[in-house]
């Protein structure tokens, strides 16, 4: 059984991962429950988190709004027909180029079908994504969390969940990603919504907003 967060659930895990946990009570009484970031299962929606990958937010979404404007709307065909010199003029890397264009080309070929994502393990999801160029383990944990809104998923290649685990726990700096990943197992089997919480801490902290997107 696949068992996802929503709306109806969102606010009761959180309240039982800080009954087990005080550093994650202390980001609810301090910042009040983290927003459900969501996103839509779509083509866009990967689009989107590939052009997060090693990038700041706002630079991301700008070439998103940017690919969205000159498409008038982001599907594997208007992006195949984009040229090389339409995408950088979105802010589009080379490198990303590729990525992009391979995922359009698996999805316009159809070796890849979204929409049956929903009814797959998480394993056999990433089995499928990961065997793309430029999909690693980060951008299929994100799809994970935000689009299939599955509850036991933590991104540790995320730097801003492994830092705000490390700043709330008082972890020295030194602390290894094997040893990240041992004290998130003690959030199982809801780790995506610890995870929406540290980033809810971490964004609080530094005074920054992350509107969902739905």
């Amino acid at each position: 059984m696949l068992i996802t967060f929503n709306l109806t659930n969102y606010h009761q895990l959180c309240d039982h991962l800080a009954g087990h946990d005080a550093e994650l009570r202390s980001i609810l009484d301090l910042n009040g429950y983290p927003p459900m970031w969501t996103r839509k299962n779509t083509f866009e929606t990967l689009v989107h988190i590939i052009l997060e990958q090693q990038v700041s937010l706002a630079s991301a979404l700008a070439a998103l709004n940017k690919l969205k404007v000159t498409t008038q709307m982001i599907t594997p065909e208007s992006i195949l027909c984009l040229t090389d010199q339409q995408m950088r003029a979105c802010f589009v890397s080379r490198q990303k180029m590729g990525y992009i264009r391979g995922l359009a080309q698996a999805i316009k070929d159809e070796k890849i079908h979204l929409e049956e994502f929903a009814g797959m393990s998480d394993d056999q999801v990433r089995k499928v994504l990961i065997g793309l160029k430029g999909i690693g383990n980060w951008t299929i944990d994100v799809y994970l969390m935000f689009a299939l809104q599955r509850t036991d998923i933590f991104p540790i290649g995320d730097l801003a969940a492994v830092n705000a685990v490390k700043t709330l726990k008082k972890l020295p700096s030194s602390t290894t990603k094997e040893e990240i990943l041992k004290i998130s197992k003690n959030w199982k089997p809801f780790r995506s919504i610890a995870c929406m919480m540290l980033w809810h801490y971490y964004l609080s902290a530094k005074g920054k907003k992350m509107a969902p997107i739905i």
